[in-house]
């Protein structure tokens, strides 16, 4: 049988305790920013002392308000988790606004490794499962993006790297422009570009 991993964001203990008795995770990794408030330690603290006997707990260190970064860090547990053979499960119940939303993006850059996605009510603690989604770009879109996080190309450059007509190059922008992932005004990518390529 697969063993399970629940990765999860972390603000009261209460959404954290209801994933563990719903999934049985024999790992659980928390996503938490550095300079946690005291009701996140306290919830840390008391998931190790108790669940931490029988499960294992692992705590990553994360940004507070960097989505990106948050992102990259949960894509990145994703990953271990999924190259040792587990099942992941991602809870973005607790936690901050921008750590809940860098977890679920986190997911969508490694949705073909993590098995479901949930958030559980704060009223009556039911699970609701989020579509597991992923950016839809191509090899091609991927690499413009990757291309426009060095400053200063120009779109005949960017034709040359990427190994395209300079009109390919400008239908690719134009679409990632629609996708809100090239800036609309200048020839820059977005945080949601950035997102698309962790």
């Amino acid at each position: 049988m697969m063993e399970n991993t629940l990765i999860s964001t972390i603000y009261s203990i209460e959404p954290v305790m209801f994933c563990i008795t719903q999934f049985s995770p024999q790992k659980i990794v928390l996503l938490r920013e550095e300079d946690s408030d005291s009701k996140q330690r306290e919830a840390e603290r008391m998931l190790k002392e108790t669940v931490g006997k029988v499960v294992e707990i692992e705590t990553k260190i994360t940004s507070l308000y960097d989505v990106v970064k948050i992102a990259e860090d949960a894509a990145e547990s994703i990953e271990y988790e999924h190259a040792h053979g587990r099942k992941i499960i991602v809870n973005v119940s607790g936690g901050r606004k921008p750590q809940a939303l860098g977890a679920l993006f986190g997911c969508y850059a490694r949705q073909d490794q993590v098995e479901r996605i949930v958030y559980v009510t704060e009223e009556d603690k039911t699970v609701i499962d989020l579509p597991i989604l992923n950016f839809g770009i191509s090899a091609t879109k991927r690499m413009i993006l990757e291309e426009l996080t060095k400053n200063g190309i120009s779109v005949q450059n960017l034709a040359v790297k990427v190994g395209i007509s300079r009109g390919m190059t400008y239908n690719h922008i134009r679409e990632l422009r629609v996708m809100g992932f090239i800036n609309k005004d200048k020839l820059e990518i977005t945080t949601a570009g950035k997102l698309a390529i962790i």
